[in-house]
């Protein structure tokens, strides 16, 4: 039996293990505290700074709680976004005296502590639109020392200098030589000229066509298009939705080279021009949902027709038709009651080719042109309700297509020519004068036309690519602008549908092809 003594050491012995055992088990249980990060072997850190030389990136493995970064030297080129995402606390970063070329567009994303942002010498010809926006606080930015290119990239920039309340270094441009060495502080914003627009393929029409008529009916948008090749006047429709023109209806025209859409008193028509077979109006029945033809159009009178041209003059709606045959003439039909009647016979024996009414300063006029002399100009007479013979276009003698547009205050004619330059005249109040002569060898198709106040000219051939020439309002010329793939060209046709500004060129030898415009803003 053992005695008190050893009674009393087992005792302690079995505390001893026991504490032993618990603070083992303590220790198994609690966390360790965090060991602080090693610094990279290019940098140099405190507990708040870190300043790096030859870093091949930015270092990752820094404390969280470094205010304050230096970069020298850095064997890379590119700062790419979210690069400090990992210092949220940084307050200073200089970057200064290095290689970098590009900036992603949010590399300083989640830096809403930063005062400081030096990018002093470095190799930037731009910065990325609004780099600087995340950085709510920054009062201090240095810029300098880099070769910023002062285009269209680096509005933003003017713009932003001149709201933000950060202190910047002067900044100076590189170029373009107009800004060369110019302070970017100073730059007027007016003398960015950023907004640039294009003409991209939006849709392609089945078929090749001949003439393009938009037409509004009923509060809906449609197209007619003269589609020889499927035998037809095709109509076609608007969808708003699908933003889209849609097959909608078809008129029987086996030789069609002009469909003329005409709203008189609420009521549609169509004026069906062909080749042979003898010419039609059509006219729309919204009981039956179909057309029916209307009259016949006298074939001794109109034998070979080429273009169609539809207006009003005094409240009466006409629409005449160039005949191109030489045994035929140019005729004026007129609205009474029921029906279209011959009114005039114009121009016989000369083969015409277009036709353009143009009605300025109270004078309503008809040009016509035509393959075999100088296009001729007719004036409406109130008294004989008829045109008049007024005068000729003698600088162009043979005209294919005649078409008309106002700058400002001037008249102008646009003619095409198939053998020779196309012309480009402005009336001088008692004759024409040329301004401009623009190559286009197998033309027989042009048309100015005006999307938001900038004017553009559409030039086809049978030999190349169309030609988009837009008009320079300081030298008044057109100067050329883009190139469409269409080939053989016999019209092109303007159509705003909504916010979709339309150009459709219908091509003798291919698919209509419909281009809309489209408005770049080279600053964003």
């Amino acid at each position: 039996m053992a005695g008190p003594r050893a009674r009393r050491g087992s005792g302690l012995r079995l505390l001893a293990l026991s504490t032993l055992g618990l603070c083992l088990m303590l220790q198994v249980g609690a966390k360790r505290p965090p060991k602080t990060p090693p610094c990279p072997p290019s940098c140099s850190c405190t507990r708040d700074t870190a300043f790096c030389v030859d870093s091949k990136a930015v270092p990752r493995n820094l404390p969280s709680e470094v205010i304050s970064l230096t970069l020298v030297n850095a064997a890379f080129s590119e700062i790419q976004d979210g690069a400090f995402s990992h210092l949220p606390l940084l307050q200073f970063l200089l970057l200064n005296s290095n290689k970098f070329t590009l900036i992603g567009d949010n590399a300083f994303t989640g830096l809403s502590h930063l005062q400081y942002l030096s990018l002093a010498n470095n190799n930037l010809q731009t910065l990325p639109r609004d780099i600087f926006r995340p950085l709510d606080i920054l009062s201090d930015l240095d810029l300098r020392g880099n070769s910023l290119n002062c285009d269209c990239k680096v509005k933003w920039l003017v713009e932003w200098l001149t709201l933000t309340n950060t202190t910047v270094a002067p900044i100076y441009c590189a170029g373009p030589p107009r800004f060369q060495e110019h302070k970017v502080q100073d730059l007027p914003l007016r003398e960015f000229d950023c907004i640039t627009t294009d003409f991209v393929l939006y849709q392609t029409l089945s078929l090749p066509a001949v003439s393009a008529e938009p037409f509004l009916y009923s509060s809906d948008l449609y197209l007619a298009l003269a589609q020889p090749g499927a035998s037809a006047c095709a109509i076609l429709k608007w969808d708003y939705v699908e933003r889209q023109l849609r097959d909608y209806d078809r008129i029987p025209a086996p030789s069609a080279v002009h469909c003329k859409p005409m709203v008189v008193d609420s009521q549609l028509y169509v004026v069906v021009a062909q080749l042979f077979g003898g010419s039609y109006i059509y006219h729309w029945d919204p009981n039956t949902t179909r057309f029916t033809k209307l009259q016949d159009i006298d074939p001794q009178r109109v034998r070979k027709p080429n273009d169609l041209e539809a207006f009003r003059i005094d409240g009466d709606w006409y629409f005449a038709v160039a005949d191109s045959s030489k045994a035929g003439a140019t005729s004026l039909y007129r609205w009474h009651q029921n029906g279209f009647y011959s009114h005039q016979a114009l121009h016989a024996w000369h083969r015409d080719t277009d036709l353009e009414f143009v009605d300025g300063e109270g004078k309503p006029r008809l040009i016509v042109s035509s393959s075999s002399q100088a296009p001729v100009i007719y004036q409406w007479s109130r008294t004989q309700k008829q045109f008049v013979a007024q005068g000729e276009v003698t600088q162009v003698p043979d005209a294919q297509a005649v078409k008309h547009f106002r700058a400002g205050r001037d008249s102008y004619l646009c003619l095409s020519r198939y053998i020779g330059d196309s012309k480009i005249l402005r009336w001088e109040g008692t004759r024409f004068s040329e301004v401009q002569a623009l190559p286009s060898r197998g033309s027989l198709a042009l048309q100015p036309f005006l999307v938001g106040g900038r004017r553009y000219l559409a030039l086809g051939s049978d030999f190349s690519f169309t030609q988009i020439y837009q008009w320079d309002e300081g030298r008044q010329k057109f100067v050329r602008f883009q190139e469409l793939a269409v080939q053989a060209p016999r019209a092109f046709c303007y159509m705003p549908a909504g916010d979709a500004q339309l150009l459709l060129a219908p091509s003798f030898k291919g698919q209509t092809l419909v281009y809309r415009h489209v408005v770049v803003d080279l600053s964003a």
